[in-house]
């Protein structure tokens, strides 16, 4: 099968190579999937270049977790009523910071547990299941790890983002008042069509006090959180007392320290979501959401490119931008 893979950390250009690998053989409880797209997300592009003194999980790498085609193979104990289904696949690569599978979804085939194969749902191209896995389920689990949100507030940092994007449409279908901090013009529409009531743009102003204006001096119910370090300080200012943050990242820095008082004078509640280790119940959660609401979900593609351009494709990734980015 024709694959992509690194055999060392580093810069994409300098590390990936994309060439021929024996097919795999699904092993008992897998089952062998024709890769029509693959997902990249960063923690793929963090990966192949060592971020934070990330090392090598084995010898040869083919990157990323998420990815959707078709079954055409299946291991003892799986029911060969399987093959012939279309689906999306999650964590391929076993979780982040952890040994993992050196076989991601960057090539013609991948073998994978039958559980983290799910039926996609027909209205959804393959480009469309490669971004699920990751951004979706995230979105998922910050929206509703901390029960209903009918009728409450949510600010979004970063509502034009991967995550953020699914976060807005999760959050308004389920009864939510929107608010997205977004990067510009492209960023507030792409926000407000997937269901934001209003936008602010953090490049232009003070977010503190646009989004107290825009909720009355109130505040909101609860956060959820793109980069934790450099928004900290706003999100104490902008939740009400015992609101909640959801934060599935801090690039801008991974060891921030946190002013306690401002969190604790106002009983606030800081939750980790990380999409690569969700308690069971919250994954089957988000896979029974996307599969109800699948005809309602905007997948945003931001670009798609074949296999062989995948360096291209990780640049455009760390590069940033609106939609997700695909191999095909």
């Amino acid at each position: 099968m024709q694959a992509a893979f690194y055999r060392a950390t580093g810069p994409a250009d300098l590390v990936l190579e994309v060439g021929e690998l024996a097919d795999p053989v699904p092993d008992r409880g897998e089952v062998l999937v024709r890769v029509g797209a693959s997902g990249i997300n960063p923690a793929d592009v963090k990966r192949r270049a060592g971020w934070g003194g990330m090392t090598m999980m084995h010898d040869l790498v083919v990157p990323h977790s998420d990815g959707a085609g078709t079954i055409v193979g299946v291991g003892a104990g799986v029911p060969a009523e399987r093959t012939g289904e279309r689906v999306w696949l999650y964590n391929a690569q076993g979780g982040y910071g952890r040994a993992g599978r050196a076989m991601g979804t960057a090539a013609g085939l991948v073998s994978i547990p039958a559980d983290q194969a799910v039926v996609l749902p027909d209205v959804l191209s393959f480009a469309a299941g490669a971004c699920l896995g990751v951004p979706a389920v995230t979105a998922h689990r910050c929206i509703h790890a901390d029960g209903p949100v009918r009728g409450q507030t949510v600010l979004v940092q970063g509502g034009a983002g991967a995550v953020g994007h699914f976060a807005v449409q999760i959050a308004f279908l389920g009864g939510a008042q929107l608010i997205a901090t977004i990067g510009g013009p492209e960023g507030a529409a792409h926000a407000m069509a997937a269901g934001a009531v209003a936008t602010v743009d953090h490049k232009a102003g003070d977010v503190v006090a646009r989004v107290m204006d825009l909720t009355g001096g109130a505040g909101v119910d609860r956060i959820v959180e793109v980069d934790f370090a450099a928004n900290m300080a706003d999100d104490a200012h902008l939740l009400k007392p015992n609101g909640t943050i959801a934060s599935y990242s801090s690039s801008s820095d991974p060891r921030p320290v946190l002013s306690y008082y401002d969190f604790a004078s106002k009983g606030l509640n800081l939750r980790f979501i990380q999409g690569f280790c969700l308690p069971a119940d919250a994954h089957a959660a988000a896979v029974a959401f996307i599969a109800s609401h699948a005809a309602d979900l905007i997948v945003s593609l931001g670009a798609t490119y074949p296999l062989v351009e995948i360096a291209t494709a990780h640049r455009r990734v760390e590069a940033g931008g609106i939609g997700n980015i695909v191999l095909i």
